[in-house]
């Protein structure tokens, strides 16, 4: 009886933990501040670091679904310039 106590305790705790564990998906693993042609991106995705992520970034996704990450919008102009042009066009922001 105690060994299944002690079973069903331990099964809680590994459940619990994977339960509470930040499951990273895919993340910018480093980024470029090179300009990207404008025409080829339809949306965007905010990365901060410390929520699941080891930095923060900008993810720009490109017409055909390609993901490229460029600095954080606080650091580049073009960046941000960017961003608001796509929110206007579909409220580019995921």
């Amino acid at each position: 009886m105690a060994s299944r106590v002690t079973a069903l305790l331990l099964l809680g705790v590994v459940c619990f933990g994977f339960a509470a564990a930040e499951i990273v998906v895919d993340c910018c693993l480093r980024t470029t501040d090179k300009r990207l042609p404008l025409q080829i991106l339809d949306s965007y995705i905010i990365q901060d670091a410390g929520k699941g992520c080891d930095i923060s970034a900008t993810a720009f996704i490109t017409k055909v679904g390609k993901k490229l990450c460029v600095s954080h919008h606080s650091k580049l102009a073009w960046v941000k310039n960017y961003i608001n042009i796509l929110d206007k066009k579909k409220g580019g922001h995921q």
